[in-house]
């Protein structure tokens, strides 16, 4: 299979080229290199994936876009803006990157004349801050009274922040090309992604940026008490997630999916992943406490019972498992952290 994939040398895109690669398909990366840690991704890529086709662009570039989908028989829309600070300060470009970005796609797919399958990386923040939710302090966490598996499908949509309304507007598009146009696509509403390859920041993959902080000795920052609570799902699971989508096509297509660790899978922000943390590094790791963020969602996990039942998928590594693995990662890549 001939797949494109926006963003391709980001964290997400990195991973989903090596094991689509691996299993015989042939990849193209369409990245614009502007994210950190894109560059060494991309090496790391024409280094180990032989064949690589990489296309520096950017997706508001649309014609740009359709050059690259010619031929393609999928498409994995990953490249976008990702920081909900960001897109406060600059709605303007993140509105072109999310929603703009994801109309060009699905317009240069409908051009290719190939029909391509399109899989978008959304995101659990389609949901809004989910005030109708019942939620229960406890001593070391946070809980979802009434939604015990968690948040499923069918919760309302409620687009908070430029971010949540630019990824929302891209969600229902590529939701709709596949009622209007016929487009085989499929949303995956994603949660707390980590793994190797991630140069997390402050406001974007908090947990690789816990580690990259532990890693090299900087401060680290937790906003509230520290006991939110998020479902974590490990990048090699999510890459499974995607393989089932595109081998079960004709019955997922048009639909969506919540695509997390599930509640099972779960860490709070700092209660138990600081000493998880210190356990790795031998050592008491400081933080700094400060006000709770404007927005901050207390809990979120996704019900992903959907992704089981229809894709025949779930989550394979455990958090403990999972973070091991980013921290080895980290220790043997300093140089590139800095």
């Amino acid at each position: 299979m001939k797949i494109l994939i926006t963003g391709g040398a980001g964290f997400i895109g990195t991973h989903l080229t090596r094991h689509f690669s691996g299993r015989g398909d042939k990849v193209a990366v369409f990245d614009n290199l502007s994210r950190r840690g894109s560059v060494p991704n991309l090496l790391w890529l024409q280094k180990n994936v032989p064949g690589l086709e990489f296309i520096h662009g950017d997706i508001r570039d649309a014609s740009a876009l359709e050059r690259a989908a010619q031929g393609r028989e999928a498409i994995f829309h990953l490249a976008a803006q990702v920081a909900v600070t960001t897109s406060v300060a600059n709605p303007r470009d993140d509105f072109k990157i999310n929603a703009l970005g994801t109309f060009n796609v699905l317009e240069a797919a409908r051009a290719s004349g190939m029909s391509p399958i399109v899989i978008y990386s959304s995101t659990n923040k389609v949901y809004g801050g989910m005030e109708a939710a019942k939620v229960v302090e406890e001593p070391a966490r946070y809980s979802l009274a009434e939604l015990p598996l968690g948040v499923a499908e069918t919760w309302p949509l409620d687009f908070h922040s430029p971010y949540g309304c630019s990824k929302g507007t891209g969600d229902q598009y590529v939701r709709d090309y596949a009622r209007i146009y016929g487009l085989p696509t499929v949303v995956f509403r994603q949660s707390a992604i980590y793994g190797e390859r991630q140069f997390g920041v402050e406001d974007q993959g908090w947990l690789a940026h816990f580690v990259i902080c532990a890693t090299l000795g900087k401060p680290i920052n937790i906003y509230g008490d520290g006991k939110q609570v998020r479902d974590m799902l490990y990048v090699g699971d999510l890459a499974r997630a995607f393989e089932r989508a595109v081998d079960k096509i004709e019955t997922v297509k048009g639909k969506v999916f919540n695509i997390g660790g599930g509640p099972n899978f779960t860490l709070t922000i700092w209660s138990e992943t600081g000493p998880m943390l210190e356990q790795l590094s031998g050592r008491k790791i400081p933080v700094q406490y400060g006000i709770w963020r404007p927005g901050d969602q207390r809990i979120y996990v996704s019900d992903i019972r959907k992704a089981e039942r229809e894709l025949g998928w779930k989550p394979e590594v455990a958090p403990k498992e999972g973070l091991a693995r980013l921290w080895a990662w980290a220790q043997e890549n300093k140089e590139q952290l800095v």
